[in-house]
């Protein structure tokens, strides 16, 4: 099946989107299956691995770097919260970790621009303001969860509203649940008809996370045909009109429609590496951004048994908007990241050595040792 095929029609692709829509959220289902599986033993021992905070922070930062995509990753962890395996408090650093992690996508596709002095400083610096806001937004927002909990309660009471809405996130009559639940249930009594224990969970793991990896990749793929030129369209009005909060709404609307925030951030950095966007325009639709990959895990959270998995979706989704909150309105912060990229980018083009002592110590060396010291 060539599901990228730009000759497929397109009521065909919609309703390929939407099959594999339904098999995502069955690998999820799946997931939570698998791991209430490997027993209270390997609960204990993941609660304990994370237990610290940074820790879950490095392991969110790390397990999205290696998937190469957020929504695997946070889609994972709501897995987890929603199976009962993983609490919401430890879940929450690291769901921060993730949209760390998720920025060394466009970071990397900078590098297109290296033999290009002026063109590289540019997309090297709009790449980066991305990775600067998620580490401004960690620093200022995790303390003051552990502190106070202000976004798991925060997430706890709309998900208490949601769910008596009607929405799913805990109950498990919903349709939803049950629609996706009963091939994940058959396919987990026929592997146990040939597996038990240990095996058998670490079978369902890799079949779930298989599952959930291929139907967001295909996903992406075919949502970033449907809506080539109209995400076009939007950058060529936002340019015009530019940037603020319609940065914002457009950066969020089409990663909604893509299913991933690096796809969104990596098509800014040849416009920005060309002249044509500004960075101070471009780092809106950066925010819009990280707000639209979150909708991938309120999704999946529409397939576990328990309402923390919302909770904690919810959480994703509420760290993002008080970043934004915290950063952008005011000028004088939100000049911080713009001109912390800037500062990188100039230094990058001066010391092309720093491109990979950035590359490979904020992405790879700090959170392995994070997770090996802590």
């Amino acid at each position: 099946m060539r599901s990228a095929d730009p000759g497929l029609p397109t009521w065909l692709r919609g309703v390929l989107v939407g099959f594999l829509l339904y098999g995502f959220l069955v690998g999820v289902s799946l997931l939570e299956s698998g791991i209430e599986t490997f027993g209270s033993g390997f609960q204990d021992g993941l609660i304990e691995s994370v237990s610290n905070p940074i820790a879950g922070l490095c392991a969110g930062i790390l397990t999205t770097v290696l998937v190469q995509s957020s929504s695997v990753s946070t889609a994972t962890i709501v897995g987890l919260v929603g199976s009962g395996t993983l609490s919401v408090e430890a879940a929450v650093p690291m769901v921060m970790g993730a949209n760390i992690g998720t920025t060394v996508t466009n970071t990397l596709a900078s590098l297109g621009h290296v033999r290009r002095v002026d063109e590289f400083r540019r997309a090297f610096a709009g790449a980066t303001v991305h990775d600067v806001f998620n580490v401004m937004a960690v620093a200022l927002l995790l303390p003051l969860e552990l502190a106070t909990g202000i976004l798991s309660r925060a997430a706890t009471s709309l998900a208490d509203v949601l769910v008596g809405m009607g929405v799913q996130g805990g109950s498990t009559s919903s349709p939803v649940k049950q629609a996706v639940g009963a091939p994940a249930d058959a396919l987990t009594d026929l592997l146990s008809r040939v597996l038990s224990g240990i095996p058998l969970a670490i079978v369902l793991v890799v079949l779930a996370l298989s599952i959930v990896f291929v139907c967001l990749t295909f996903i992406t793929r075919n949502m970033r045909q449907l809506v080539a030129a109209r995400v076009e369209s939007a950058m060529n009005r936002l340019i015009g009109r530019g940037g603020g909060i319609m940065g914002i709404v457009v950066g969020l609307v089409v990663t909604v429609l893509v299913q991933s925030s690096s796809i969104t951030t990596s098509i800014l950095v040849p416009l920005l590496g060309a002249g044509v966007l500004t960075l101070a325009n471009a780092f809106p639709i950066t925010l819009g951004a990280n707000v639209g990959t979150t909708v991938t895990a309120l999704l999946a959270s529409l397939a576990v048994d328990q309402e923390a998995g919302l909770v904690i979706a919810l959480v994703h989704t509420l760290f993002n908007i008080a970043g934004i909150l915290l950063i952008y309105p005011v000028e004088r912060v939100r000049r911080l990241p713009l001109g912390t990229a800037e500062w990188l980018a100039k230094e990058a083009v001066d010391h092309r050595s720093m491109i990979v002592a950035y590359i490979i110590g904020l992405f790879v060396v700090l959170p392995t040792l994070g997770l090996v010291l802590l």
